[in-house]
């Protein structure tokens, strides 16, 4: 019997000043990984090999300069960039961001190619990277407008225990407000809702959805979107089939570990979400990027630059998210496929001879499958 291939896992470098590398090279420090995955890491053999040297590190890599060349049991490494990258651990400069950049702009020309399964990206610093070919808040927004086919992302952070969805991402506080609208809620609960049962196999979701104002806004005495914009958003949610309640105080929701009874949380804005979640998901959140064709998981860290080249950064997020990233491809993978070969239709056919009717296959011509 044929052997199953392995799941190809392209790594993007992020950061060079960071502690990318780092996480990434401890990850593969365990030959167990390689059981999992074919890894191609999208970055620099100059700056690996300089990591591996300044953290002491004993992980070896093969470098390669396509990936198609990768291969299986061992850390590939793909040359995207010719040019001397200067590395100062710890801190940032627009030279460590434009090499972060040319790994994402070379891995997303691959995916469109075919050439991997699922992403996972090192953390990036979102000042040095901006450029004429990089003006967005983050990855997602990025990855949105490369490969997202006219799809919309939603931010989910997760363990195995809680998962945070964001109705809006990376915006100033001050924008919040205006940006919640019943529209948004609806868009971002469905793509949360069809992420649950695609992509981590919950059969019949139950999304809590949490208020913008304290105390959901007492009733109006301290604003009344809970009441205008987020409550009728959930009740045209759960007449369209989707489980969802609230809206629910955050401070209280969270304090009292509400979200156990959820399949996940849908937050209005970033900290309101974030903040509890790394407080109860130290040390192995991942943040996933659902919505989109790509498969896309980040450790739930930053470049972490007051620690980056003392050792000290746990690779466990970086490990989490890469066994996300497979998982979710093999859910996918279960939740398509009676999708793509659906059982033939079957109608009652009458006799002329005026025997009783009998069973006949009909198999729908694609004008009719569009048409059902």
């Amino acid at each position: 019997m044929e052997q199953e291939r392995k799941i190809r896992v392209a790594i993007t470098q992020g950061d060079t000043n960071g502690v990318g590398y780092e996480v990434i090279l401890k990850a593969f420090a365990d030959p167990a990984m390689f059981e999992l995955c074919t890894p191609i890491v999208y970055g620099s053999p100059k700056i690996a090999a300089y990591h591996r040297k300044a953290l002491d590190l004993e992980t070896n890599f093969s470098i390669i300069n396509s990936a198609e060349e990768a291969r299986d049991g061992r850390l590939n490494l793909l040359t995207c960039f010719d040019d001397e990258v200067k590395v100062e651990l710890g801190q940032p400069s627009q030279e460590a961001g434009q090499a972060a950049l040319m790994a994402l702009d070379r891995a997303m020309t691959d995916f469109r190619s075919g050439l991997y399964d699922v992403l996972v990206t090192a953390p990036i610093n979102k000042a040095t990277i901006q450029s004429p070919g990089f003006k967005f808040p983050g990855h997602t927004e990025y990855i949105e407008t490369s490969v997202g086919e006219g799809k919309k992302a939603l931010m989910i952070l997760m363990n195995e225990n809680l998962r945070v969805a964001l109705v809006t991402t990376h915006l100033p506080i001050k924008n919040v407000a205006q940006a919640i609208t019943k529209e948004t809620i609806i868009e971002k609960a469905t793509i949360f809702h069809q992420s649950l049962k695609r992509d981590f196999r919950v059969s019949n979701p139950r999304i809590a959805v949490l208020a913008l104002n304290p105390h959901a806004g007492d009733e109006g005495v301290l604003g009344d979107e809970e009441q205008t914009i987020i409550k009728p958003a959930i009740d045209e949610l759960a007449a369209n089939g989707i489980q969802a309640f609230g809206p629910y105080p955050a401070d209280g929701f969270f304090g009292a570990a509400t979200y156990i009874h959820f399949d996940g949380v849908l937050a209005m804005y970033h900290d309101q979400g974030l903040a509890p979640f790394k407080t109860i998901a130290i040390g192995d959140g991942v943040n996933y990027t659902a919505g989109l064709p790509i498969i896309r998981t980040s450790p739930d860290h930053g470049t972490a630059f007051d620690i980056a080249g003392q050792g000290k950064a746990d690779e466990n997020s970086m490990r989490q998210a890469i066994y996300t990233a497979i998982d979710v491809f093999r859910n996918r993978q279960n939740y398509d496929e009676p999708l793509e070969n659906p059982l033939p239709k079957l109608f009652h056919e009458k006799r002329e001879d005026g025997d009783k009717a009998r069973f006949s296959v009909f198999k729908p011509t694609r004008k009719t499958e569009a048409e059902s």
